[in-house]
């Protein structure tokens, strides 16, 4: 029986305290934070990510706490229009919007029922100091040594660095707003485009609507996502949008703001008693809703790969899975960054493609990411050796 230390408790730290539950791991998290708590934000669980919450029976849980997403609609935020609709009803399991909060609640849950230590306000200490990594560390003063260490520790953590050295993220020229307002809507997810910027709005539970705005700019903004801003700059910023958008924008109370950093896939991902996963591994942009849902991904694979009882095979093994499908993702979703903000003829024709695909052949965008969404690491031929 392994012993496995996890350092961060969000969606991808306790998803993998699950995971190596299951396969009989002795498991404790240490999470930072005073309490588990994700405020202001929803996120998108798309079937990728859900067959790994069924897995580990979560399913209904999280079914209960989120909405069944009908479709993807690309709109001209200029006009107010939709330039096409891509239906999701079909897919199972079902794509689902939910809250970051209720998500993390469920996975707490869960762990408390299954009885995994859960430690809140820990001070980590001592992770490589010397910029080495023994297997030790010190939590509050006391010294741990684990067989095996998860970096879940995000876009800053303090493990990523003992096995890459030091990220050189560098800033997209991109920032985003995240907010949630009252309001009832479809079940749909909507890209709101225009010119150097984009909007995606989507229903959470409770009648909330979560918004995600983006705009290009040359001003700095820092990285993180809990920086409080004036929701003034953020309907000022899309004064020229179409009045629906506007209106939905003016709801707007509470808003955070943080600049969109572009950081280098991690070159090792795990080795010497020590692992990386989610954000801390891949540092994802949100323009493909992936960020959670490969950490969930990862979080199951690493618990897979390390239960055969050889931690240095199953390390080695746990990158090899995992680092083209990421790497794939984050490029997909790098060029969905400039396809939302296109200006002028180019925006124009693509918008035309765009009306024309979804007439045509309107499973087209479902098909163009079956690579993503049918994609099932739950399964025993997700994990068969690669030539």
């Amino acid at each position: 029986m392994h012993d496995v230390a996890i350092i961060g408790g969000g969606i991808g730290g306790l998803t993998a305290a699950l995971a190596f539950q299951t396969k009989g791991a002795q498991v404790t998290v240490y999470e930072q934070a005073p309490v588990l708590s994700e405020v202001g934000a929803g996120l998108q669980i798309t079937p990728n990510g859900m067959r790994v919450l069924k897995a580990l029976g979560l399913e209904d849980a999280l079914v209960a706490e989120s909405v069944a997403a009908q479709a993807v609609v690309p709109m001209d935020g200029l006009i107010g229009r939709a330039v096409t609709r891509f239906d999701l009803s079909r897919k199972d399991p079902r794509y689902r919007f939910v809250h970051r909060a209720a998500l993390i609640r469920v996975l707490d849950e869960a762990c408390q029922q299954a009885g995994i230590d859960v430690v809140l306000g820990a001070r980590i200490e001592d992770v490589g100091s010397d910029g080495r990594f023994d297997g030790r560390f010190h939590v509050d003063g006391v010294l741990k040594s684990p067989d095996l260490t998860v970096g879940a520790d995000g876009l800053h953590s303090v493990v990523r660095p003992l096995l890459n050295g030091p990220g050189k993220p560098f800033f997209t020229h991109q920032v985003a707003w995240r907010a949630v307002v009252e309001m009832e809507a479809p079940p749909e997810a909507r890209i709101w485009m225009l010119p150097g910027a984009h909007v995606v709005t989507y229903p959470l539970s409770g009648g909330h609507l979560n918004i995600v705005a983006v705009q290009e700019r040359d001003a700095w903004a820092e990285e993180g996502w809990h920086h409080d801003d004036v929701p003034a700059n953020l309907t000022s910023a899309f004064a020229s949008s179409c009045l629906e958008l506007r209106e939905i924008l003016g709801l707007v109370e509470n808003v955070k703001l943080w600049g969109l950093f572009r950081h280098p896939v991690a070159d090792t991902w795990g080795d010497e008693g020590i692992a990386l996963l989610g954000d801390a591994a891949h540092p994802t942009l949100p323009f493909l809703a992936q960020g959670a849902n490969l950490a969930i991904e990862d979080a199951y694979v690493l618990a897979e790969c390390c239960a055969a009882g050889d931690l240095a095979a199953g390390l080695q093994r746990y990158q090899s899975l995992r680092k083209a499908r990421v790497g794939k993702a984050i490029a997909t979703a790098n060029a969905n960054a400039v396809n939302y903000h296109l200006r002028g003829a180019r925006r124009t024709a693509s918008h035309l493609i765009l009306k024309g695909i979804g007439a045509v052949a309107p499973d087209a965008f479902i098909n163009r990411l079956s690579w993503l969404y049918d994609h099932d690491v739950t399964a025993a031929s997700s994990r068969l050796p690669r030539a």
